[in-house]
């Protein structure tokens, strides 16, 4: 295991069927003026919403409300969840939803008190917050994302045609606290829940797929890796299957709360093709990941064959014997495309609205990162997109 790190993750989880009791528990330690956030309104369809206002109203919360935050949240509804937020002198912020609610929280909770434009210093420059930060909790309904236990937070630009994630290096930017109930996620429609279950594990690949050196990290992404497959298949067939979607939720969290990510460079050049895409159709973001991840996989695999082969053998259990490394490493991207298209997931930008007269600007709008094992520049871009059509 090579290179130097620190690792610390302050939030703390509540899993389990009865977890949104423990609430309770953290709403005193922060003041009394609360914003809650959340999404389209299935929280108050499935009474999730009722569920957690009777706590709020139990210990005595001022609530405002934002809701209304869409799945890929906009600078526009940023904008208008700072002056919610401001006027409301929040104290604790609550993101009742998904990944795209939380993100938005985070990314709320570093601008209220902020003198500049959060889009320019934090989307554009990638500076951290020199201001003082808000809270935020999180009730989980969907698993994917892993914005339970992260510092990250994506915003789309409409009007620019971005769509960027900023991983803030501020641990306390990470949620103070994640309540993950399982049964939450069992009322998703089948197309949101397998887009989270591929979304869980590109976001192993991501940081998998970098470094040749003998590294724990990819051990345990190995695992984490095999037991998406194995649980996906379970939920895929059976989506009310408890134990499965557990397994799912909880696996989430550990693929992206940076700890496989130790002592590796890491990749993500698959989630910025995948946003660049996103920025463009507005598609649903594990979509967007798994129609572009195997043309980008095999324009790699030759600079990064050993881990290919890696993968292959030690996640789908290809057998190399009397085969080339080629062989062996096409036959576990085989494997997973069997696996992806067993799903139901989308596996073409086109079925997500974008056209070959759309590539270069979706290129364009694809931010290009250096830790993988091939530096695309912008006509390989534009290749991989063709290749995803």
């Amino acid at each position: 295991m090579l290179g130097n790190f620190a690792y610390c993750n302050p939030t703390k989880l509540y899993f389990g069927d009865e977890s949104l009791k423990y609430l309770s528990e953290e709403l005193p330690k922060y003041g009394e003026n609360v914003v809650l956030v959340y999404g389209g309104g299935s929280v108050k369809k499935n009474g999730i919403y009722d569920e957690v206002m009777e706590i709020l109203k139990a210990n005595s919360r001022n609530v405002a409300e934002i809701a209304g935050v869409m799945p890929n949240p906009t600078l526009e509804k940023l904008y208008e969840g700072i002056e919610v937020a401001r006027k409301h002198k929040v104290d604790l912020i609550l993101a009742v939803g998904g990944g795209s609610v939380c993100d938005y929280a985070k990314a709320v909770s570093v601008s209220v008190h902020c003198d500049e434009d959060p889009w320019e210093k934090y989307y554009l420059k990638f500076e951290e917050p020199d201001c003082g930060i808000v809270p935020v909790g999180c009730v989980l309904t969907m698993a994917g994302t892993g914005s339970e236990m992260n510092a990250g937070a994506v915003i789309t630009n409409r009007e620019a045609k971005l769509k960027i994630g900023h991983v803030f290096a501020d641990e306390m930017i990470m949620p103070r606290f994640s309540i993950l109930n399982p049964k939450y996620t069992l009322t998703l429609p089948h197309y949101q829940m397998v887009s989270g279950i591929y979304d869980i594990f590109n976001h192993i690949c991501e940081q998998y797929f970098s470094g040749e050196d003998d590294n724990t990290s990819d051990y345990i992404s190995e695992g984490l890796m095999r037991s998406v497959i194995h649980s996906g298949r379970i939920a895929n067939k059976d989506p009310q299957n408890y134990e499965a979607r557990s397994n799912l939720m909880w696996t989430a969290t550990w693929a992206l709360n940076t700890l496989v990510a130790k002592g590796k460079s890491t990749d993500w050049m698959v989630h910025m093709l995948g946003q660049a895409v996103g920025a463009h159709t507005d598609a649903t973001h594990g979509m967007t990941l798994s129609a572009v991840s195997l043309p980008y996989y095999r324009y790699i695999m030759p600079y990064g064959l050993s881990k290919f082969v890696r993968f292959a053998e030690n996640v789908w259990g290809v057998d190399a014997a009397g085969k080339t490394d080629e062989q062996v490493a096409e036959e576990g991207l085989a494997a997973m495309e069997n696996w992806m298209n067993e799903l139901g997931l989308v596996m073409n930008i086109t079925e997500l609205g974008a056209d070959e007269g759309m590539l270069e600007g979706i290129a364009d709008s694809t931010l290009i990162l250096d830790g993988g094992y091939k530096v695309p520049e912008h006509d390989d871009i534009v290749m991989i997109f063709r290749n995803s059509l």
